[in-house]
């Protein structure tokens, strides 16, 4: 994985328009500190900052085909490359590099090869012999990337905004699942799996079919040379990830290079009860555990790098972004250089608290697919820039191209949450792997209630973020917040404090226009609102607004109040932990 920054068809080859795309280039270094690379050819200047995962030795790019007439640099793992290796007879590879695989696919199958590719991906291919090029980006935008066009006709391509936004004239978001083609000047999706449409699957639902894939997902993602960890929170997807990870282990390459003994690490806010669920975890599966601890300060005190880096003013990203960008850091001191996380399984399994409200499978279904839509503008970006900002890689199994095909062709009906027949969020999920031979987890964190990221570090983290931008934006600014921000206008002086950070580092109108905006409810979409009037009043992307369905929700906390009872005896309100396994 890396940062890439490609200019390509621009007007001046001068030495000085070098320069400039290494000194943009060097804004995407902290994505790869361990090597540069720019290659220029004729009006095209292909640029790389390399993080060396597998073959970190030989793998430095741009890469190059046989004579070097194809030229390609790319962000991605592919974790299928040795089987396409098999099926390049009578090529010659010049790296070890799993990315290696990219140019000689084109020369055997043109454009048409990206949908081969098993993994996670952003790359730039330069064919030399026309002087064309493509961009293409993986299926769900795991990886992140932008597209920029210059008055000079140059078409810019940069692995973060900041590489390409002082110099185009418009730039916007690389669409997931597209590849943008020279010759036809346009996006086309080669990404299109049964479930983009939207209409309602009917196939039953066998929990060892979906146990199954889910592992060869994880499995298949232990492709390292070097060390590497799993995000450990003590809820259920990161808990299911480590589990099997340290569970298939020993059988890897993986473990022959690095052991297969498990270090475990968390970092939460002091006192947080998920602190004791992560060691729990942690002990359970054997890891050698070890805890860091933030402070609210300590976030408050990041904000403004956690924006620069993961360029959003969405709140519910910045809630969630502030506690993994301090916990990257202290992850990638450790000598680690990528982690597995757990994003992906609320989007694909309606496992977020609204869902609770769904009135009929198939909306349940249609919002699924809305949520999985939109990850990358959302729960990826958070995962990818939180962690690259320290030079660290995310690996995400629940969006696992073949994984989320078998979970969504799943009839919706075994989805739906019933809380009268037992059947809470990610039911399906926690059954298929509910083994009382070999058990996966302890019953209790396996069937335990969904705590979003933000919540989950602790309740005291969102309630102290609120009261440090009350303390920033006043009433008199907020009364004028439409005609400042007339596009996705700020509601709430959190909101305001974020969008004022963000326009400082990122001013142009392209910029505001890459992060979404609407309507919602504990991370709902705006069509979702729709499911209960209450949700209308209220707001909020934290968990605790699906009133009625969270067991800390608003409501009770403010009914408690209102009560005089003292609710931090009641509902503890510093909650989970964030964490990670690491391989010794």
């Amino acid at each position: 994985m890396c940062g890439i920054l490609a200019v390509l068809g621009c007007s001046d080859h001068s030495r000085a328009k070098r320069v400039r795309v290494l000194e943009l280039s060097r804004r995407l270094k902290h994505r790869g500190p361990d090597w540069s690379g720019l290659h220029q050819h004729g009006d095209c200047f292909l640029a790389h900052q390399r993080l060396a995962i597998v073959d970190p030795a030989s793998g430095d790019q741009p890469l190059f085909n046989e004579d070097k007439s194809v030229i390609v640099t790319v962000n991605g793992e592919i974790y299928n490359h040795e089987e396409l290796r098999k099926q390049l007879p009578g090529h010659k590879f010049r790296t070890g590099s799993d990315c290696d695989v990219i140019a000689h696919l084109y020369e055997e199958h043109g454009e048409g090869f990206v949908d081969m590719l098993d993994g996670i991906f952003s790359f730039v291919l330069l064919d030399t012999r026309d002087n064309s090029f493509i961009v293409a980006r993986d299926a769900i935008g795991v990886t992140s990337l932008y597209i920029g066009w210059g008055l000079d006709g140059s078409v810019w391509i940069s692995s973060e905004m900041k590489g390409l936004n002082d110099d185009c004239e418009h730039f916007e978001c690389f669409p997931p699942g597209h590849l943008y083609s020279s010759k036809d000047r346009g996006f086309r999706r080669w990404y299109n799996p049964p479930w983009f449409s939207e209409a309602i699957p009917s196939a039953p639902y066998d929990p060892l079919v979906l146990r199954r894939a889910f592992e060869q997902a994880v499995i298949k993602r232990l492709m390292t040379d070097v060390p590497f960890g799993v995000l450990l929170s003590g809820g259920l997807d990161s808990s299911l990830v480590a589990s099997i990870t340290s569970r298939y282990l020993a059988n890897t390459k993986a473990a022959e290079q690095w052991g297969s003994k498990l270090h475990s690490f968390c970092v939460g806010l002091e006192g947080s009860p998920d602190l004791k669920a992560a060691k729990e975890v942690a002990d359970y599966l054997g890891t050698v555990h070890h805890e860091f601890h933030f402070t609210v300060q300590d976030g408050i005190d990041a904000i403004e790098d956690v924006i620069y880096h993961v360029e959003t003013y969405d709140v519910t990203t910045i809630r969630a972004s502030t506690p993994m960008f301090l916990m990257s850091r202290k992850i990638k001191s450790l000598g680690v250089k990528w982690v597995i996380s757990g994003e992906g399984s609320d989007e694909i399994f309606g496992g977020y608290l609204y869902f609770h409200k769904a009135p009929n499978k198939e909306e349940f279904h249609r919002e699924t697919c809305r949520k999985i839509k939109a990850l990358h503008q959302y729960d990826c970006l958070r995962a990818n820039k939180s962690t690259f900002a320290w030079g660290l890689e995310a690996r995400v199994p629940f969006l696992d191209k073949e994984f989320i095909n078998a979970a969504m062709n799943i009839d919706p009906e075994h989805k739906m949450i019933k809380r009268d027949e037992g059947r809470i969020e990610k039911w399906i999920l926690r059954r298929a792997f509910d083994d009382e031979d070999q058990p996966y987890l302890p019953k209790h964190i396996l069937y335990r209630q969904k705590e979003q990221f933000s919540d989950g570090v602790g309740y005291s983290w969102i309630d102290g973020l609120k009261a440090h931008a009350a303390k920033h934006v006043t009433d008199k600014m907020m009364l004028n917040a439409g005609n400042i921000y007339p596009h996705n206008t700020p509601v709430t002086k959190e909101a305001y404090y974020y969008r004022m950070i963000f326009e400082r580092f990122f001013p142009q109108n392209s910029a505001r226009l890459t992060v979404p905006g609407g309507a919602s409810v504990a991370c709902s979409t705006a069509k979702a609102v729709e499911w209960d009037a209450a949700w209308s009043n209220n707001l909020d992307p934290s968990g605790r607004a699906a009133l009625g369905v969270h067991i800390s929700a608003y409501e009770n906390q403010n009914n408690l109040a209102n009560k005089g009872v003292e609710i931090e005896k009641i509902i503890p309100m510093d909650a989970a932990p964030l964490g990670v396994a690491i391989q010794s």
